[in-house]
C-alpha cells in the first residue's frame, strides 16, 4: 500500500497535502488513479467499512495534477474490547491526484453506497467524473450550469455575466454611502421609475 511519508512527483507548496503534518488519529495514504480502486477494496477487507466522506479540493498550477479526491474512512472494533479502544477508533484518509483535461476516477458506490450523492457533489463542483456510477448528474446546479463553481479559476459572476460588458456607470462598491445618484447612474434610475411607473397606471386602467 502506497506511504504518507513520500510527496506526490512534482508537489509544490500549491499543494498543502505535501507539507502538511501527520494527523494525530489519521493515517494519510496518497494514491496515483490506477491503485485508488485496489487501496480502497484492501482497506474495507481490512474493516474499515465506514465511508465518513468523500470530498474535492482544487490546486491550479499543480503538476502532474490539479485536483485531489479525498476517502474518509473509519475502522470500529468488531470484537469485545475496553470503552478507551471503543473511544479511540481507526481512520484513513486516502488521497488521489487526478489531472486534466478529463479528470475522472472509478466510483466507489458499489463497496459504500454513501459515496453516492458525495461523488454527485464532487462532479458537480469540481467536475470530476466517477466512471461506473449509476447517475453521473449534477445535484446542486441546474442541469444546464455552465462549469464548475468549487473550481478556483471560475469567474465570480459566472461565466455568461462574465461575457457582457459591466455597466459604464460607478459600481456601488466605488461610491460613498449616501451619494445621490449623478449623471449616467441618475438617468438610468429615472427610466426605470418611469417605466415601473407606466406600467402600474396600465395595469389600474385595466
Amino acid at each position: 500500500m502506497p506511504s504518507s511519508q513520500t510527496p506526490p512527483a512534482g508537489a509544490t507548496a500549491l499543494d498543502p497535502t505535501a507539507v502538511r503534518p501527520d494527523i494525530a488519529d489519521a493515517r494519510i495514504l496518497r494514491v496515483m488513479p490506477a491503485e485508488l480502486r485496489a487501496t480502497l477494496e484492501q482497506l474495507k477487507g481490512e474493516g474499515f467499512a465506514m465511508l465518513l466522506d468523500v470530498g474535492g479540493a482544487d490546486y491550479p498550477g499543480r503538476e502532474p495534477a490539479r485536483f485531489d479526491v479525498v476517502y474518509h474512512l473509519l475502522r470500529l472494533p468488531v470484537d469485545a474490547t475496553t470503552i478507551a479502544a471503543v473511544g479511540t477508533p481507526e481512520r484513513v484518509r486516502v488521497l488521489c491526484a487526478v489531472g486534466e483535461p478529463d479528470p475522472a476516477l472509478p466510483t466507489v458506490t458499489d463497496l459504500w453506497p454513501s459515496a453516492d450523492w458525495a461523488e454527485r457533489e464532487i462532479y458537480d463542483l469540481y467536475g470530476v467524473r466517477f466512471n461506473g456510477h449509476p447517475d453521473m448528474r449534477r445535484i446542486q446546479m441546474p442541469d444546464d450550469w455552465e462549469g464548475y463553481p468549487l473550481r478556483k479559476d471560475y469567474p465570480l459572476r459566472g461565466p455568461a455575466r462574465e461575457r457582457t460588458p459591466r455597466p459604464s456607470f460607478a459600481l456601488k462598491s466605488n461610491v460613498a454611502a449616501g451619494t445621490p445618484a449623478s449623471g449616467k447612474t441618475a438617468a438610468a434610475l429615472q427610466r426605470q421609475i418611469a417605466q415601473a411607473r407606466g406600467n402600474k397606471t396600465e395595469d389600474n386602467s385595466k
